[in-house]
């Protein structure tokens, strides 16, 4: 019986594809919408992670001052290098300590110039940063130690400065404001940052340097750290509150003049905003199924109204109520599957496209694809349910006496 009906549901619904399709269009929708939705917020929860983690392992930082607020920051007395050797001295949970101060200035090469980010830091800036050179090489101690003007550059800086050369620009001049630099070393291109910034638009130079040609005092800005694999983070940050209030003179009971950020903690931070948004946008996407249903029930309606004589002939020569019943209800879910399956090959064809298009990693999760399938045949059940059951309690000799 369940299989005659499913060959009735097809007959009716290609007896009039025009109808049927337009019937579908709520469900279509409505499971490309949730499947690509999903799928694309997976994507882009992969992407953050990812550009998280290519900031460094297990990195920490330091600033002087306390966050008041969004964009809102109360200045401290800046770090000194000696806080940094504190911390890498006394904490043998850190890897690496990273001193640094920047400062916004103009790169020139030629007649180009381009305004990029300058940081003085020591040789541990990269292994903290997670970099590697592309060519040339990397700051050494003797270059830190003799205060030497040499400086690395980033990707973006050699495409504004040099162009399309095809060779690095190693030991050519760069001037950075008083200070003239020789380019000692390119680095791998890193791209976008979780932020939003370039994180290839930067001029690494000594820290001893920056001091004496950039600054003209000896302020650090930022100590960067990165702890041990397997060592817990937020240990390494109560190690470094506690030296750090040692260092700086603070009294119990008063508040740290200072912040440290664990970049774990914003990972999981910005990861769980993403599915949580990911969530609502499928929620939201999820509603157009329930329109595509109502859809549904409203033709389903409609086509009981038509199809009154052929019911009652049916059920005159002996057919149940229950198979007039079955009949639509099967009739319905054909339809509503017919659109998640549509629906799901068209999310494919989005979440590749869209996923090209953004910059994301394509991940299509089989298992969300046949969720939704498995929701659309639902909803064109319970959708479906009042037509039918009208079809199936109508009276045989008033249904034969309709034209």
């Amino acid at each position: 019986m369940i299989w005659n009906s499913f060959q009735l549901a097809l007959r009716s619904i290609f007896r009039n594809v025009l109808r049927s399709t337009l019937t579908m269009l709520g469900v279509i929708i409505g499971v490309t919408a949730v499947v690509a939705m999903v799928n694309l917020g997976r994507g882009a929860t992969a992407s953050v992670t990812a550009q998280i983690a290519s900031m460094g392992s297990n990195l920490l930082f330091v600033r002087p001052g306390q966050r008041a607020g969004p964009g809102v920051r109360i200045n401290a007395t800046p770090f000194e290098i000696t806080d940094a050797l504190a911390i890498a001295r006394e904490i043998p949970a850190v890897a690496a300590v990273a001193p640094s101060s920047s400062s916004k200035l103009v790169a020139v090469y030629g007649s180009e110039n381009w305004s990029t980010t300058v940081t003085g830091t020591t040789t541990e800036f990269f292994q903290v940063r997670d970099m590697s050179v592309a060519s040339g090489r990397l700051l050494r101690e003797s270059d830190v130690d003799g205060a030497r003007s040499v400086c690395v550059i980033g990707e973006t800086v050699r495409e504004r400065l040099f162009g399309g050369r095809s060779n690095p620009p190693l030991g050519q001049g760069l001037r950075l404001g008083n200070l003239s630099c020789e380019i000692v070393g390119l680095l791998a291109s890193k791209g976008e940052s979780t932020m939003g910034s370039d994180s290839d638009d930067l001029v690494v130079v000594p820290i001893t340097t920056y001091f004496r040609r950039v600054a003209g005092n000896r302020e650090v800005h930022m100590i960067q750290l990165s702890a041990k694999d397997g060592v817990s983070t937020a240990r390494v940050q109560n190690e470094i509150e506690r030296i750090l209030r040692e260092r700086r003179r603070i009294r119990p009971g008063k508040d740290d003049d200072f912040s440290v950020g664990d970049m774990q903690q914003i990972a999981n931070t910005v990861t769980g905003a993403t599915r949580v948004l990911t969530g609502l946008l499928g929620a939201v996407a999820a509603v157009s199924l329930l329109v595509g249903g109502i859809g549904i029930m409203n033709i389903m309606l409609v086509s009981v109204t038509e199809r009154t004589r052929e019911i009652g002939i049916r059920q005159a020569i002996g057919a149940y109520e229950s198979d007039v019943l079955l009949q639509f209800l099967v009739e319905a879910a054909v339809l509503s599957s017919l659109g998640g399956l549509v629906g799901i090959f068209i999310s494919l064809l989005a979440c590749f496209g869209l996923s090209s298009l953004l910059d994301l990693p394509f991940l299509f999760d089989p298992l969300i694809a046949i969720g939704a399938f498995l929701f659309s045949a639902a909803v064109g059940i319970v959708f479906g349910y009042l037509p039918a059951r009208t079809a199936a309690s109508l009276d045989p000799i008033e249904a034969l006496r309709r034209e």
